[in-house]
């Protein structure tokens, strides 16, 4: 324990002494800097900036360190070392908030300051390399300081863990999303107005219940919630129906349900509106088909509500599916045969035992269902028609002749309102119960077979939707291989050539194709992301599940609040916290990979909790009898069970990275453009070949990282027998 905090001192001291405290416009890369790293006032390192350049408002942090390396020297008991270590860590913390947030690119940062302390010469630019490194030693001795002083059962690791969580959260969610809230509160000078957010949200637009009386139209509000409800519900029913056919039939193509499951997580998010749209809309093919079979009139019945609902379905099940796969693998065989030698037959047994233990995975499946309906943009925009939600009522406000931030800020806070009475409702649903059923034992038992009713049921839902998923995308397929959807069916490559065409020079292969730039710089960012929203994500949900401290239910909501802010909210608020100092990192790659990272997080924290949720923790206590640490444990024992929980996060991660477009449109640049949005330029010039032919050349390097991602991880095993034969998963009777 003395160790640690001295090399942590040590490596912020030099940090101070050695790396540019502030951000530089080219980069580490180039070495320039080392010629200015102490005459330089912009590429000066900590010591420096205090020295030289007449910032004294910076040797506070340091100091900190340097009594931080002076405690991890002198010989103390722990617990005074530990009071000491939070005491320094806490107040160095505390200066270099204060100084970060209080001088900017124009000296004081607020009125009040200049008037109490003068006009300030000095201005400060975005945090560099030497102050990032400072701040993660100071919030690492931090962890240690509450280590020592028995918070988190005097673990380091986990004291750690929980710090580097919530301090990640609270700067990349939780500040962003505030600072644009606190527009709800504020008039059109930025002045405080507590009562316009009262005034904002009591309007006949958000909370009129018309649509009940037959005489016009429901609240954006209540049309958000109706369809969240039903969206929650109808994915949740999907993605167990397709758990259970994967799982627990003798399915012949199980493989293939899988690829088709996902399919709709894997698409650019316009592809399934224009899909709908193509077969159900006005000129659509079944309006089209019914008009010359039987003379029906064509209709637009798929604007609204019901097209909404449609899409959110094809777009979300597969989100549940991931969520569901693991729970319902996790029932103990043990579990069920019990139950049969009680002379249970094999429906009392699915009803009273099987699908209790899947409570976790059903609230969890639910709540992040309700979540992505409420925050959903693309397919409301497309297909609403009518119809409006609280998310497209907040980019027109935010994007359109309104500009009205406060409005758009107060139906965010109205959105997150939704969200909260969901988490709470789901903790309730699944209460404090156990429903561990992985233990340190090894589990002989082989899966109860589905009862013919289950069964049955399981397949009339799961395959015909796994066929209309199929015939969809077998349309959009199509759209990119002829000239013009629509008017000319000649079949054609153009669309591809265009976008992915490569010439051979004397100097090697040139990219031609006018896709290429926006594709690589796509795949790179996904590939970088995904590792770190699946890694963040499982430690996050290990320590919700498996940790007891002050905090956790906190930490667990907070978690959920980019999932359950739209998109667009998230990428204004982006721009809002990390357009000036402290963090200035607009127009980079970094901002792109940190959205990405938290806003798809949540998933992997809902899908760790509901598989830890099924570990008993004997296997913890095991592991620590035989002096496994903390995260010898988290490796060793607990990961290796989570492996359906962990692809679920890796897919997510990787695929909403190349998928999104809500959240980035505000943050993308010409220097990193991606997929998404060189797709929502082609769709809106009305080249739709193009954006077509990109999208499917999309879900195809979708479909080879999600069956990389399951190679590398691999399976998890939980019983010693072999599967048991098809002929045996289907005979029976219930």
């Amino acid at each position: 324990m003395a160790r640690a905090p001295l090399l942590w001192s040590l490596a912020g001291l030099l940090a101070a002494l050695a790396l540019p405290w502030y951000a530089l416009q080219e980069g580490l890369g180039s070495g320039a800097w080392l010629a200015g790293l102490w005459s330089s006032e912009d590429e000066a390192s900590g010591l420096a900036q205090v020295v030289a350049h007449g910032r004294p408002w910076l040797a506070p942090p340091l100091l900190a360190l340097l009594a931080g390396l002076v405690l991890s020297l002198v010989p103390l008991p722990r617990e005074r070392r530990g009071n000491a270590l939070l005491a320094v860590a806490a107040l160095g913390i505390a200066a270099f908030a204060a100084q970060a947030l209080a001088i900017g690119l124009r000296g004081w940062t607020a009125d009040w300051l200049n008037a109490l302390l003068g006009e300030l010469d000095a201005r400060q630019f975005g945090i560099g390399a030497g102050g990032t490194v400072v701040l993660v030693s100071l919030l690492s001795l931090l962890a240690i300081g509450l280590a020592l002083r028995g918070a988190f059962g005097g673990d380091a690791f986990v004291a750690g863990a929980v710090t580097a969580v919530a301090a990640s959260i609270v700067l990349f969610t939780a500040w962003p999303v505030l600072r644009i809230l606190l527009q709800a509160f504020q008039d059109g000078d930025g002045g405080l107005a507590p009562g316009l957010l009262a005034t904002r949200l009591a309007t006949e637009k958000i909370w009129s219940l018309r649509c009940l009386a037959g005489g016009g139209r429901c609240g954006v509000a209540w049309n958000t919630l109706f369809l969240a409800l039903a969206c929650g519900a109808g994915t949740t029913a999907l993605g167990l129906a397709f758990a259970l056919v994967v799982t627990r039939t003798g399915f012949a193509f199980k493989r293939t349900l899988r690829v088709l499951t996902v399919l709709p997580i894997i698409t650019p998010p316009f592809v399934i509106g224009l899909a709908l749209i193509l077969v159900f809309g006005r000129a659509g093919l079944v309006n089209q088909l019914l008009e010359w079979s039987m003379g029906v009139p064509p209709t637009r019945w798929i604007y609204g509500f019901q097209g909404v609902f449609l899409a959110q379905l094809f777009a979300f099940t597969p989100v549940a599916f991931l969520v569901l796969i693991g729970v319902v693998e996790g029932v103990s065989p043990t579990l069920e045969e019990a139950s049969q030698t009680l002379r249970a037959d094999r429906w009392a047994t699915f009803a009273t035992v099987s699908l209790p233990l899947m409570r976790p995975g059903l609230a969890n499946a639910f709540l992040v269902g309700f979540i992505e309906s409420i925050a959903d943009f693309g397919n409301p925009i497309v297909l609403g028609g009518d119809f409006g939600v609280l998310s497209t009522e907040i980019y027109f406000a935010v994007v359109g002749a309104q500009l009205d931030y406060g409005r758009a800020a107060a139906l965010a806070l109205l959105l997150l309102a939704f969200a909260l009475g969901a988490f709470f409702l789901q903790r309730q649903v699944v209460g404090t119960r156990s429903y561990a059923t992985i233990s340190g034992k090894g589990d002989a038992g082989l899966p109860a077979v589905l009862p013919d009713r289950a069964r049955r049921a399981a397949q009339w839902v799961a395959l015909p939707w796994a066929a209309m998923t199929l015939l969809l995308y077998g349309f959009a397929f199509v759209g990119g291989l002829v000239k013009v959807w629509g008017r000319d069916y000649t079949p054609t490559l153009d669309h591809y050539a265009k976008a992915f065409s490569v010439e051979r020079t004397a100097d090697g292969l040139i990219w031609t194709g006018a896709a290429w730039n926006s594709f690589w710089t796509t795949v790179k960012l996904a590939a970088i992301a995904a590792p770190l929203t699946a890694a963040l994500g499982l430690l996050a949900a290990w320590l919700i599940v498996r940790q007891r401290f002050a905090g956790r239910a906190a930490l667990e909501f907070a978690t959920l609040l980019s999932f359950a802010v739209p998109g667009t909210v998230i990428g204004v608020a982006y721009v809002f916290a990390f357009n000036v100092p402290p963090l200035e990192i607009t127009g980079t790659a970094l901002i792109l990979v940190l959205c990405f990272v938290f806003r798809n997080m949540p998933v992997g924290v809902r899908a760790g909790v509901a598989a830890m949720s099924q570990i008993d923790r004997s296997l913890d206590e095991a592991s620590a009898t035989l002096r496994g640490r903390a995260p010898q444990t988290l490796a060793l024992v607990v990961l290796p069970l989570l492996r359906p929980a962990m692809v679920g996060a890796l897919v997510y991660g990787f695929v909403r990275a190349v998928t999104t477009v809500s959240a980035v449109v505000f943050l993308v640049t010409a220097e990193y453009e991606l997929a998404t949005t060189y797709i929502i330029l082609r769709v809106i010039n009305g080249d739709y070949g193009l954006a077509i032919a990109y999208s499917c050349a999309l879900i195809v390097l979708m479909l080879a990282a999600i069956l990389l991602i399951q190679l590398l991880v691999g399976e998890r095993r939980l019983g010693r027998r072999a599967a048991q034969p098809e002929a045996q998963s289907e005979g029976g009777r219930a």
